[in-house]
């Protein structure tokens, strides 16, 4: 009778410890990334050509976002943006390549570091390419990363990349084009902005073909889950890294760049996490920087201050409070050796694109680009004078501003920006956006020269420091925005002021307005012997753009006495502007007089300009 007495009172003790332990259990978190690839080649997402069953599945039994944005349209860029929380040009991690390592601000980590002080097993298969200093991350992170290396029982967080969709799978040769796609070409849509062409067709349907391998891995992932008895604690979510990479996708702003597909499952044992239904689709607006605070939130971690993305599920996210959210913001500046500088924000139906260097055009060469036929024969198109409008506008200068109808106009080819029964609209946006840049302390505003040697140490806490010069280094680059007869005054000041960055900012502003900045061209030239090469290299693109000097001599001096690798790249930049767009202002390489490293992307533009590709 004691015994069983004493039994009695052991289970009456045991048995709430352990119900206990069952309900503090924590979820499993499992990321499926498929490289290059927005949401407008799913069937998911309308495409009746991108048939993914497996996701397709998932989204039966979780969530379909249709909003999901990675904030940069390039792949370095975009993952440090995921896997930190924090927005690019806030601590200089907005360049791809990066020149060098950003550091995180202090006491910051990457947001898996603090699943791992929680007791989650965190692993990566394999892809990381991040532009910032990693820290303690990964448990492990190779070709045999996977969450079947945890003790037994332990929560894990593993993300997991294919490849199989990324841009190098398009580049093919002319003979290959005869090998048949899986994909019917006659069954793929053409954007306006293309030329409906066969190399077109068959490039839209191999990638095709390349989403459903995609699809395939996937199916893979869950059943390995399945198998291991996980799936039902284990929330999964799929969602391109960035956008497509048919061209103007990767590597540019619009929605083709930015707008991704994200599909979460929902695992049974945790449903009570989330507020909404299996099967639902989201309406609200979710970024890369709320990744990470969503999956800390439901680890029940505390997020740290400094992320700037807030959670999207969770018990105490309501659907309401998700649906609330409509806006995201962009940013794209270097691809490799090709420099831009634009900054975007959605709301709601409409984008607000802010083309900082809008005297360039999107096609401005870039080598890896350049490999896939379609965009080489674009452009040769382009060249013969064979495309309409909407087709040419990739290789012309932009507007300083762009506004589009996504709703409406979900390929982007007809700018608002000019409308006047839009002008509210733009004024709004442009507002946003510049509150948005301030709020951020846009690090872009300076050269990358001077960023890697002054910021990167933690661009956080310079851009606080600096924010006042860096508000009036943007008010120098809106005055694109004014007419010119309005800006003049305050652009000859800023052209004669002692800040050479003030300078830099004037010559570039004075370049977006070309030929009408013409009566500038007298002030521009004394920049032309400025003690600052950056400035020299902008007066030189500048009166160049206008006719109003041959800007090759200057060019070639500035790349052959800087002692900086990011400014002799800002200058190839220009360069290659004039060498392309210019018809008589071609490059002679035999000029430059210095040599650089095998395979850097200054050595890019020099294979480029010998025809050395």
């Amino acid at each position: 009778m004691k015994l069983i007495l004493r039994a009695l009172i052991l289970s009456a003790l045991i048995l709430p410890c352990l119900a206990g332990a069952e309900e503090a259990k924590k979820p499993n978190f499992l990321f499926i990334l498929s490289e290059d690839n927005s949401m407008h080649f799913l069937r998911l997402y309308g495409d009746k050509a991108g048939a993914t069953p497996h996701i397709e599945g998932m989204a039966e039994q979780g969530i379909t976002f249709d909003h999901a944005f990675s904030c940069a349209p390039v792949c370095s860029v975009a993952r440090t943006t995921l896997m930190t929380g924090i927005y690019g040009p806030k601590i200089g991690s907005q360049y791809h390549r990066r020149s060098a390592l950003a550091a995180l601000p202090k006491g910051v980590e990457m947001w898996p570091a603090y699943l791992r002080k929680a007791g989650y097993y965190t692993s990566n298969k394999s892809k990381k390419d991040y532009n910032v200093h990693e820290g303690k991350v990964w448990d492990v992170s190779s070709n045999k990363g996977t969450w079947r290396a945890r003790k037994k029982g332990q929560p894990f967080f593993h993300m997991e990349t294919t490849a199989v969709s990324h841009e190098g799978s398009l580049h093919f040769k002319k003979d290959q084009m005869k090998q048949p796609t899986e994909t019917p070409e006659e069954d793929v849509w053409i954007a306006p902005y293309h030329p409906d062409t066969p190399t077109f067709r068959y490039t839209y349907a191999r990638y095709h073909d390349r989403i459903k391998m995609a699809d395939e891995h996937v199916g893979t992932l869950l059943n390995k889950l399945k198998e291991d008895g996980l799936l039902e604690d284990t929330f999964i979510f799929y969602f391109g890294d960035h956008g497509g990479v048919l061209p103007r996708g990767k590597g540019y702003i619009y929605e083709s760049g930015l707008h991704v597909p994200l599909v979460v499952r929902i695992p049974k044992n945790f449903k009570h996490m989330v507020n909404l239904s299996a099967g639902s689709r989201a309406k609200g607006f979710v970024e890369f920087v709320d990744f990470g605070p969503t999956l800390l939130n439901l680890a029940d971690v505390e997020i740290p201050k400094a992320l700037d993305g807030k959670p999207f599920l969770g018990a105490n996210i309501s659907e309401k409070e998700l649906e609330s959210r409509d806006s995201s913001f962009g940013y794209a500046d270097r691809f490799d050796e090709k420099y831009d500088f634009c900054r975007s924000i959605r709301k709601g139906k409409f984008q607000y694109i802010r083309n900082y260097w809008s005297h360039l055009p999107d096609g401005l060469q870039n080598n890896y680009r350049y490999r896939m036929l379609a965009y080489e024969e674009w452009r040769q198109l382009f060249k013969a004078g064979k495309l309409n409008a909407a087709q040419s506008q990739f290789f012309l200068p932009r507007p300083v501003e762009q506004l589009f109808d996504c709703e409406a106009d979900p390929h982007q080819v007809n700018d608002l920006s000019r409308n006047a029964e839009y002008a509210k609209v733009l004024k709004d946006l442009r507002g946003d956006l510049q509150k948005q840049l301030r709020s951020v302390n846009d690090l872009s505003f300076y050269p990358e020269s001077f960023m890697v040697e002054n910021a990167l140490d933690d661009g956080m806490s310079y851009g606080r420091k600096n924010r006042k010069e860096i508000s009036k280094l943007m008010e120098i680059a809106d005055l694109s925005l004014l007419p010119f007869n309005k800006a003049e005054k305050k652009l000859r000041k800023a052209l004669a002021s002692e800040k050479p960055l003030e300078r830099y900012w004037a010559l570039l502003t004075c370049a977006n307005f070309g030929k009408q900045a013409g009566v500038l061209a007298s002030v521009a030239r004394k920049n032309l012997k400025d003690d600052n090469l950056i400035v020299r290299l902008r007066a030189a693109e500048f009166l160049g753009v206008i006719g109003a000097l041959d800007p090759r001599p200057v060019l070639a001096d500035i790349i052959n006495t800087s002692k900086s690798q990011q400014e002799i790249l800002l200058t190839f930049n220009t360069v290659i502007l004039f060498h392309d767009h210019f018809p008589d202002l071609k490059f002679d390489p035999s000029l430059i007089k210095v040599t650089f490293a095998k395979k850097s992307e200054n050595q890019r533009r020099v294979d480029y300009l010998t025809g050395n590709l």
